[in-house]
């Protein structure tokens, strides 16, 4: 029996990396995935592209992201975050410098796959890993720290590359963000992360093994027995059509709000609430973690999206709509959290990047094709309106499969036993 004691969790190394992935976090999301739409216009005026030829090139570096996300994870689990996110920053740095000199429709879409493996080498992913690993009671705390943070990219760096670009042009702004990702990045990733606290003799949230007593290894099962379990494609059913149905209201729902008589300002206004109630959402999580069955909070997240879309179809009064988006920001940013939870709760930490990589390029193939196919349904439907039905349809859905999920997914306990038994009887 591993007796462990309470370390202060001031002194805990945890905390270090936690707080500097949030920066981080913070500022590659920024550069690397937020400040793009804010170049389109300037290299359309200088270039000549089109809009679908240059948003091309960010659609391929998400399916690049996609495509990359499941592998990466094994990788992310054996050497842990130092390495991966040490040279996605570095490749995401040449890269950006490659950018800012690019002149060739086909250089571009070069540069942009690359960065596409940037993306997956720096996102949420390893940082998830990183924070499922060196946290248990205090993931939930860990990762609202985290993504709390992060999620202020958008509102730091997208006027930050607008006023780069007013004052020194598109390819000289490039450049100053290249310094900023190599500079806040690199050193960080490079000199602050660590695998896992059992290297350093600890156990997760900042417990020491007994001095005699080696610290025992992570529990968790394989991607390959996570595969065959039912539960598993409930969960990434539940996170496709999740995000599918977030991202596409959040493209659309300005245009909706200007057809239905609202001003530029007040529609911009309302749909950037979005991003202050995912705070509140995360926020709410994480107080009642502890108080409510984490697989009836993963369908209560998702619930919430269904609910703001159908109020969102159903009315355009003002009070209403400002209702539903908080709704809709609550639950999307409810969602962040709960993808890492319930995988680190239902197939624990030994194997938590590997088994986190399918969810994770499930909702990153979400974020490709939702803006597409949701233009596409309004073409083909002729209106916001039947697209709205739609996306609600698929918000319930998303919900559907988390009660699925719930209902089949069995405790990591049961999960390992049930591994010891099929061993003894071969």
């Amino acid at each position: 029996m591993i007796r462990a004691v309470r370390r202060p969790r001031r002194k805990y190394y945890g905390w270090t990396i936690i707080w500097t992935l949030a920066v981080t976090e913070t500022v590659s999301w920024g550069i690397l995935y937020y400040a793009f739409a804010v170049f389109l216009v300037p290299m359309q005026t200088e270039l000549g592209w089109s809009t679908p030829q240059i948003t091309g090139a960010y659609s391929l570096a998400l399916v690049v992201t996609m495509i990359l996300s499941p592998p990466l994870g094994q990788w992310f689990d054996r050497s842990g975050p130092r390495v991966p996110m040490t040279l996605g920053s570095v490749v995401g740095t040449v890269l950006l410098v490659a950018w800012s000199r690019v002149e060739s429709l086909a250089g571009f879409y070069l540069i942009w796959a690359g960065i596409g493996g940037a993306l997956a080498l720096t996102l949420y992913e390893p940082a998830f890993a990183a924070a499922s690993t060196w946290f248990v009671r205090g993931r939930s705390r860990a990762l609202l720290i985290l993504t709390t943070v992060a999620g202020l990219a958008s509102t730091i760096f997208l006027p930050v590359a607008g006023w780069l670009i007013e004052r020194l042009g598109w390819r000289d702004a490039l450049l100053v963000l290249a310094v900023i990702l190599g500079v806040s990045t690199i050193p960080a990733h490079a000199l602050v992360l660590r695998r896992r606290p059992e290297d350093l003799g600890l156990l997760p949230d900042g417990e020491l093994a007994a001095p005699d007593q080696p610290s025992p290894p992570p529990e968790g099962v394989s991607l390959s027995r996570a595969l065959r379990d039912p539960a598993y494609w409930w969960l990434n059913s539940a996170f496709f059509l999740g995000m599918a149905a977030a991202v596409a209201i959040g493209v659309y729902l300005i245009p909706i709000l200007l057809e239905r008589g609202e001003s530029l300002a007040r529609a911009t206004f309302i749909t950037g609430l979005i991003g202050a109630a995912q705070v509140g959402g995360r926020v709410a999580i994480t107080a009642l973690e502890r108080r409510v069955p984490e697989q009836a909070l993963g369908a209560a997240v998702f619930a919430l999206q269904a609910v703001a879309l159908a109020v969102i179809l159903a009315t355009s009064g003002l009070a209403l709509t400002l209702l539903a988006v908080a709704l809709l920001g609550a639950g999307r940013g409810g969602v962040t959290l709960m993808r890492a939870t319930l995988v680190a709760d239902r197939y624990g930490r030994a194997n938590f990047a590997a088994v986190s990589g399918i969810p994770a390029a499930a909702q990153m193939a979400a974020r490709a094709v939702a803006p597409v196919g949701a233009g596409l349904l309004i073409t083909w439907l002729g209106g916001y309106a039947p697209m709205l039905a739609i996306l609600t349809v698929i918000a319930i859905a998303a919900t559907l499969a988390m009660v699925m999920f719930a209902l089949s997914a069995r405790p990591l306990r049961l999960v390992l036993e049930s591994e010891v038994g099929q061993s003894v009887s071969r």
